[in-house]
């Protein structure tokens, strides 16, 4: 008996049908948005659109989910026009709001080499050489940080910062207190110890290891929004009282809000000093590590017991690439494996491990670390170095431009300490505008900026105020992507006060 399949006979030609299909309107849907182009659209950043006009423009038809649309290229393209026109065009230099800008043409085609292998890298035998190529950047990168223990550090790729940060708690535990892999936290009141501006990831790995939100302990920050130390050592020893075991100092290089890098080398001596755990979530800002101007911020990180970083925000990478770093590499196995001979198969001649997802508290692994090394690869240290420096001077510029304006204020005060990272955080209050609460001028211009199609900035509340008055939201404008410039920063600033004339002119009709 002969079992044939017609499903998908002819691959090649049709993936190269497909792939000259779809290459005009990437191509058409990049160029828009580049400014050096002759095509660039200001407004190609896309507009707002609510969730129901969305579903009445995709016009989802069952049938053709039922019956498929392939061959009919006229209904693809049409549905990947779609896709493209209501998302938001990160390649567009409006795009301000996150800790992450556009992609670049490398990590396209690393992307697609992904799609290409579609394989798992859990075990060495169906993903050689991206295993060893993990193996080999998760190293130099560590090595960048753990300047002492370069002959064994090393790191993994998780899929985002919070599940490095979650990760990082599992192995504090394993290692710290062997005996919880088999009998969890019985006989322990774990204490977590994190500022109150950390990311929330922090506080699901407390919940997610079983101790619950109440057992991590937020520590004050001082004005410029890093961890007070002072407190956090009288935090702890009121915890001890309390009946807790410190587990956990969480640290942040580069916090969500401010951008604020805290004090390392004290925070290290507290967490020797306690037997605690001490992590560094640089998930955002510790990719200075790559400028020799701004990595001085990083002071003392080499004292970190795990570090999370993520070239994907700051060095450009595609989406998501996060690695959590340890100066001791074998410690990820001593901390997560169960020992599944039926998958794992060992290391051979005393080897470094390349069965990565034995390392790891989960199977499935996209191989994230192939993209972080052609990036680094095609652009080269210095490369990144430039990206880096260059988006710094862009903030300072920034900063410089609206301290003229006696409308514009800084949330962290002197210009001349700013930027801590590539976030600029400040409230815009035009003349008219009396009211103590920042929020509606905030919210109307920001939702203004992005109505017209050029900018997407983001608000926030004031995470701490110390003087108790509640001035609202502020903005949060994030100056990361590599083609911004003076230009695009004084259009930027003329935009949000063609906003703020807008609100006043609505507000008195």
């Amino acid at each position: 008996m002969t079992i044939e399949s017609n499903l998908e006979s002819e691959r090649v030609q049709e993936l190269d049908q497909l792939l000259d299909l779809i290459k005009p309107l990437v191509l058409d849907y990049i160029e828009k948005a580049d400014p050096n182009s002759g095509k660039y659209q200001t407004d190609s950043l896309g507009k707002y659109y609510d969730p129901q006009t969305i579903k009445k423009a995709l016009a989802i038809d069952e049938t053709d989910l039922s019956q498929g649309i392939k061959g009919d290229n006229t209904k693809l393209v049409d549905f990947i026009d779609k896709v493209l026109n209501y998302s938001v065009n990160t390649w567009n230099p409006g795009f301000l709001d996150k800790l992450y800008a556009s992609n670049n043409p490398i990590g396209i085609i690393s992307d697609i080499i992904l799609s290409v292998l579609n394989t798992n890298v859990h075990v060495y035998t169906v993903s050689p050489v991206l295993a060893v190529l993990e193996n080999f950047i998760a190293k130099k990168y560590a090595g960048l940080f753990f300047k002492d223990n370069k002959d064994t550090c090393g790191g993994l790729t998780f899929s985002g910062g919070s599940w490095s940060n979650i990760t990082s708690l599992q192995a504090a535990r394993a290692l710290k207190f062997p005996q919880t892999k088999e009998f969890g936290n019985e006989g322990f009141k774990f204490a977590i110890y994190a500022s109150e501006h950390c990311h929330y990831s922090i506080v699901k790995g407390g919940i997610l290891i079983g101790l619950g939100s109440a057992n991590v302990f937020k520590v004050p920050v001082i004005p410029d929004g890093t961890m007070n130390v002072e407190k956090l050592e009288l935090i702890i020893e009121k915890s001890i009282a309390d009946g807790y075991t410190p587990l956990y100092i969480n640290a942040t290089a580069g916090t969500t809000v401010y951008g604020s890098y805290d004090d390392f080398t004290s925070i290290a001596s507290i967490a020797k000093k306690y037997n605690a755990w001490f992590h560094i979530d640089g998930s955002w800002g510790g990719n200075v590590i790559f400028s020799q101007i701004h990595s001085v911020k990083l002071a003392g990180c080499h004292l970190a017991d795990s570090i999370t970083v993520n070239p994907h925000k700051m060095l450009g990478i595609p989406n998501t690439c996060s690695f959590m770093l340890m100066p001791h590499v074998a410690d990820f196995q001593k901390s997560m494996s169960l020992q599944a001979p039926y998958l794992f198969h060992g290391r051979e001649n005393n080897e470094e491990n390349f069965d990565l997802a034995d390392g790891t508290m989960g199977c499935g692994r996209r191989s994230d670390a192939l993209k972080f090394y052609m990036g680094w690869l095609y652009y080269g240290q210095e490369g990144f170095e430039s990206r880096i420096n260059h988006a710094f001077e862009i903030a300072k510029y920034f900063i410089d431009e609206i301290s003229k304006n006696p409308h514009f204020e800084l949330v962290l005060g002197s210009k001349d300490n700013l930027p801590q990272c590539l976030q600029v955080c400040f409230y815009y209050k035009p003349e008219f505008y009396t009211k103590e609460d920042h929020s509606e001028i905030t919210r109307f211009v920001s939702r203004y900026l992005h109505k017209e199609g050029k900018y997407l900035v983001d608000f926030s509340p004031n995470p701490s105020d110390a003087s108790g008055v509640n001035r609202g939201e502020f903005f949060r404008v994030v100056f990361n992507s590599p083609i911004l410039t003076d230009s695009v920063v004084d259009d930027l600033i003329h935009s949000i006060v063609e906003g703020g004339e807008e609100y006043y002119r609505m507000s008195r009709q």
